[in-house]
């Protein structure tokens, strides 16, 4: 899969969901708390649990269990990098939804939100993508909650650098162009 899209209305728990197999919106198989049966949880497993092959950050303007943070930023989401040699895969995950997930607590979809309206995009891109995403970021300036990306993967990306050591850009943001590609796109 190279994306899938979720729309969870106001006041539902499911909502709906567009994979590129599909090409059609469908019922999401699962309401959004259950931690199995649906894409996001599993796509999320290794930020909500422990796994040795991955890292991610995760950055929300209202990140859980921070309180008084002050960001110009509305940005949330999470990226996940396979920090094997054999696997070049990574997955961005960009969402609306408040302290959600909870980095390294049991998956758990915040009841409180249920009755917002909220869209989760999870995109599979290649590891090359990290730093063009980096850079997006780094202009939009999240707040970067949760990091547990080894420094031999940080190294060698200096916007990813800046951006999860917290540094601010200085370049207006109309001054920098990035093409960001779906894995498996040309």
């Amino acid at each position: 899969m190279q994306m899938a899209i979720l729309y969870k209305p106001p006041g539902e728990k499911a909502g709906k969901i567009l994979v590129p197999a599909g090409g059609a919106w469908e019922a999401n198989p699962q309401n959004l708390e259950n931690d199995r049966g649906h894409s996001f949880a599993k796509a999320l497993e290794s930020v909500v649990g422990n796994h040795q092959a991955k890292s991610f950050f995760a950055y929300n303007n209202a990140a859980p269990g921070v309180i008084g943070i002050k960001t110009e930023s509305n940005s949330k989401g999470v990226v996940i990098l396979d920090n094997t040699a054999q696997e070049d895969s990574a997955a961005w995950i960009v969402h609306t939804v408040p302290g959600y997930p909870i980095p390294k607590v049991a998956y758990a979809f915040p009841a409180s939100e249920y009755a917002n309206g909220h869209l989760l995009i999870c995109l599979t891109i290649a590891e090359s993508q990290i730093e063009p995403i980096a850079v997006a970021l780094f202009v939009a300036a999240p707040f970067v909650h949760y990091n547990d990306v080894p420094d031999a993967e940080v190294s060698t990306r200096p916007t990813l650098k800046k951006l999860l050591n917290g540094e601010t850009a200085i370049k207006p943001p109309f001054l920098t162009k990035q093409n960001i590609v779906t894995q498996g796109a040309p």
